[in-house]
């Protein structure tokens, strides 16, 4: 059993894998290849949001077609869309095309991750599901890393990028395919409505707005950045792994710091922290690599790290059985942050240039944290004591992940049984057949006859 169950583990971790660092990929790959074109960044902005909007799309509707088709052959429809859509882009130059490719996407890598995620919380106990969720967190990333680091070994303005992203894609569908667990079912996310939130921790539904906004416009136009101020592919390459790796760095003292202190300055320094990196970026970033990467990297670890403490303030606020409905909600309102931030970065780039990215960015992270010194002023601190655990939680996600969350109370621990039903049938199979081998495998029990004594024979000789 538990045999079954590491495999099982090993080819969904695996899945996630190809599929996070094949999107991962062709995300910075189109913005490269588009920034090497020319393109207006409003334009380009224009096409990165519709993968946001796809994203929204497909985490509301997606679940419906699993529930139809089942969740093997759901996952090979979005595969098949999302390594089709990755094929079609090189052969044509038509904005509006792009634009409704990238929608697509955006719904089938959505509903590929409602797949992946409800097998894990299927498989999930009270054991490991804490375990479960922190894997999941950082096979992503670290997938996403991976996922850079490839655009530095190809030329994204040729047509081979775009199969190899393809070939990502649809491997993605082959690990999961092989598992041997029945699929689970698919449950309706509960929500909370924005106005309970409002009143009980309005910082943390604006935090992650503002979250949705600034990771979003890094990965629709960081690359277009790079592109601008001169970077070769190699170097940008390096400058987007380092950047987007560099949240597992701060992922741990970042959690021990807001156990132990009041999480509305945590926020404020945060967002200070972030303004301060991107202004690193404008001054520094120009006159040294390393400057522009070291600055960077805390721009995207500070700006990743904004979602997991606004659900750790929302938690606070909340009843233990609503975390899940909560984080729910607050993955909507990352959902429309995330499709306005790409055309709210192109607008600034076009305006101010391509320094126009941390400029607005830096921009969102002061106001975030001039209204959370305002919110501090008026609400009471929760205290220290009281604090719910905090939780790297992910952003881009569906939610179905969401309820791996140590925090939820109301987790339901299945019974291996019900997530392996024919475990108990095989066991048995298997102990009859080696019950059978081993009868057969007895060596047959031969009756010897009695030896004739002397004493018979020499009496039966007497007798002739």
């Amino acid at each position: 059993m538990i045999k079954r169950l590491v495999i099982s583990l090993s080819s969904l971790i695996f899945s996630v894998f190809l599929l996070m660092g094949g999107n991962t990929f062709v995300m910075t790959l189109l913005g490269v290849n588009l920034g090497l074109r020319q393109v207006e960044p409003t334009l380009i902005g224009s096409i990165m949001v519709c993968y946001s909007v796809g994203f929204v799309l497909g985490s509301l509707y997606g679940p419906r077609v699993i529930k139809r088709v089942g969740h093997i052959r759901a996952f090979a429809v979005f595969s098949a869309v999302l390594a089709s859509s990755t094929l079609i882009f090189p052969l044509t130059d038509s904005i509006i095309v792009w634009a409704l490719l990238r929608a697509l996407s955006g719904i089938a890598v959505a509903g590929s991750f409602v797949v992946i995620e409800s097998w894990f919380s299927a498989v999930a106990t009270s054991d490991n599901r804490a375990t479960l969720f922190f894997a999941y967190q950082i096979c992503a990333y670290l997938a996403a890393t991976a996922g850079q680091l490839l655009i530095g070994f190809t030329d994204p303005a040729a047509f081979v990028p775009f199969t190899l992203g393809a070939i990502l894609l649809t491997a993605a569908l082959v690990p999961l395919s092989l598992t041997r667990m029945d699929a689970p079912t698919v449950e309706h996310s509960e929500r909370i409505s924005i106005r309970s939130i409002i009143r009980s921790a309005p910082v943390g539904l604006l935090a992650a707005l503002c979250s949705g906004v600034l990771i979003s416009s890094f990965y629709a136009m960081a690359p277009v950045y790079a592109i601008q101020v001169g970077l070769p592919v190699g170097q940008l390459s390096w400058f987007m792994a380092a950047s987007i790796f560099t949240f597992i760095l701060f992922a741990w003292p970042l959690g021990r710091l807001c156990d132990r202190l009041n999480r509305g300055s945590i926020m404020l320094v945060i967002n200070l922290l972030i303004a301060f990196s991107a202004a690193g970026v404008i001054i520094g970033g120009e006159y040294h690599l390393g400057i522009l990467i070291g600055f960077s990297a805390l721009y995207m670890g500070m700006v990743a790290s904004i979602y997991p403490v606004a659900v750790a303030i929302t938690n606070d606020r909340m009843e233990a059985h609503h975390i899940v409905a909560a984080s729910t909600t607050l993955l909507l309102s990352y959902g429309l942050g995330s499709s306005l931030g790409p055309l709210f970065s192109s607008g600034m780039m076009t305006w101010l240039g391509p320094q126009g990215l941390y400029i607005g960015c830096g921009g969102v992270a002061l106001l975030l944290s001039g209204y959370t010194l305002w919110w501090q002023w008026r609400t009471p601190a929760v205290p220290v004591a009281e604090q719910a655990a905090w939780i790297a939680t992910p952003a881009d996600t569906p939610g179905v992940i969401t309820e791996l969350d140590p925090r939820n109370e109301e987790f339901v621990d299945l019974p291996m049984e019900e997530v392996f039903p024919d475990l108990e049938e095989q066991a048995l199979a298997e102990a009859s057949a080696g019950q059978m081998e081993l009868e057969l495998s007895e060596p047959e029990v031969v009756e010897e006859e009695e030896p004739i004594s002397q004493d018979s024979g020499a009496q039966a000789a007497r007798l002739h």
